[in-house]
């Protein structure tokens, strides 16, 4: 990716690992966003795309860009369901198969450039002929995308795979789904995880999102096999939804284990108003997602429910070494509330259950921090956070670099532009791209 170190502004302190004679990480850090200038969306979820870049190489930030996802939607076109084309772009994005993917869950992929110029849709070779899940989950071992589409209609899920190289190898309908909200799922090495939660598609619903919750509808979590087969659904013992994963795994004795933050009827709504922009809404985006595990046991057909914490947590991430497999650490964003009076990006350690906090300080909001990792990396938190800090009041933003080990700040890259706090990014290393 060109790019004329500092040409947009940018100021940075030159950084190093802490007692590590490691060099720091080289790539590509992006992450989209939304809404055109002057615009406030209606709805945290809608707007126009823009994806916002960071290049880091030899311990320094060469350039900073952004550049807006050229849909139909950013033309004017309306979302009306049936034009997979039409899409913000505007929920998270991807490299895989040598391409960069903006995803939004209710359309087709955009294809970007390295320089973040939009190429056109991507529709996997005419392959994938629905949407696609803005949360896709590479293998780390075999470089497989794993990935779904849901729709409040029948069929109501499909899962595909697409191999290293970007080509769709594989697809099925997925049996004994129904018309929930499913923003996010989970591989392990043995399985695909869905989820289908309370909340539910409804044409009542007129926020935007036609989805509601509903008490007469359980949490059910679907096991299927990876090479394929029929889906197990098992029935949860607490009605919860899921918005955001953190990671699942099988565990020695087969048992099926689920981590991501829980939320019960009151806080989805709460946090739904504010997603929503209706009446009566609050200050926060989350008003009491708690981080939970499910464990699965295939042979008795029985679900556990675990609380891991209490605090206000959302945008669950690890380790990417670690999908589909057992990790000891995640990090998440902190809310206030549960005794935090502002946002905090926290470290679980899900073996002991400590934790760790960096507060960023009043008005100061982080997005989900991201996981680079060092080079030469041995342990499981060797390495660094990213994440985009928005200051509410100052209208602007820096790109934080942590140790992931212990929270402290690396560095930090003041950017000349805000970019909206709370959203999805991804770290793209030298070693990943091509020539």
């Amino acid at each position: 990716m060109p790019g004329t170190a500092g040409s947009c502004g940018t100021r940075t302190r030159r950084w190093r690992r802490p007692g590590s004679d490691c060099p720091s990480p080289s790539g590509r850090w992006t992450t989209p966003s939304s809404s055109k200038p002057g615009i406030t969306p209606t709805h945290w979820f809608r707007g126009e795309g823009m994806i916002h870049g960071v290049r880091l190489a030899g311990g320094r930030a060469e350039w900073y860009r952004n550049r807006w996802v050229r849909t139909p939607f950013l033309d004017g076109v309306p979302f009306t369901g049936t034009e997979l084309e039409v899409s913000a772009a505007a929920t998270n994005i991807i490299f895989h198969g040598g391409r960069y993917l903006a995803l939004q869950e209710a359309n087709l992929p955009w294809e970007v450039s390295a320089d973040l110029d939009t190429i056109g849709v991507h529709d996997f070779g005419g392959k994938l002929t629905s949407a696609m899940t803005a949360h896709p989950k590479e293998d780390p071992e075999t470089g497989e995308l794993h990935f779904f589409s849901y729709s409040p209609f029948p069929p109501y899920l499909t899962y595909y795979v697409a191999d290293a190289s970007g080509d769709i190898v594989a697809s099925q309908v997925v049996d004994g789904s129904g018309p929930s909200l499913m923003h996010d799922f989970a591989i392990t090495r043995e399985h695909v995880v869905f989820i289908n939660s309370p909340v539910v598609f409804d044409h009542a619903e007129h926020s935007g999102i036609p989805y509601r919750w509903h008490d007469d509808v359980p949490l059910r979590i679907g096991v299927m096999p990876r090479a394929g087969g029929r889906t197990t659904w098992f029935e949860a013992p607490d009605q919860a939804a899921l918005l955001h994963v953190a990671n699942a795994y099988t565990d020695p004795h087969g048992r099926v284990v689920l981590e991501a933050p829980r939320f019960d009827r009151s806080p989805w709504e709460n946090s739904w108003k504010w997603w929503v922009g209706a009446p009566g809404y609050g200050t926060s985006p989350d008003a009491g997602s708690t981080f939970h595990r499910w464990i699965i046991d295939p042979a008795t057909g029985k679900v556990t429910t675990e609380s891991l914490n209490d605090l206000v947590t959302e945008f669950p991430s690890i380790n990417d070494a670690h999908t589909g497999s057992a990790h000891r650490y995640s990090y998440a964003i902190a809310f206030p509330g549960a005794g935090l009076s502002g946002y905090h990006t926290v470290k679980f350690d899900t073996r002991s259950g400590r934790e760790k906090l960096l507060a960023h300080g009043e008005g100061r909001m982080p997005g989900e921090a991201v996981f680079a990792p060092a080079e030469g990396a041995t342990a499981e938190d060797d390495g660094y956070l990213l994440t985009i800090v928005s200051d509410l009041k100052a209208d602007a933003s820096e790109l934080l670099v942590l140790d992931a080990s212990d929270l402290s700040t690396v560095a930090a890259v003041e950017l000349p532009r805000r970019v909206p706090a709370g959203i999805h990014g991804h770290w793209i290393p030298d070693t990943e791209l091509p020539a």
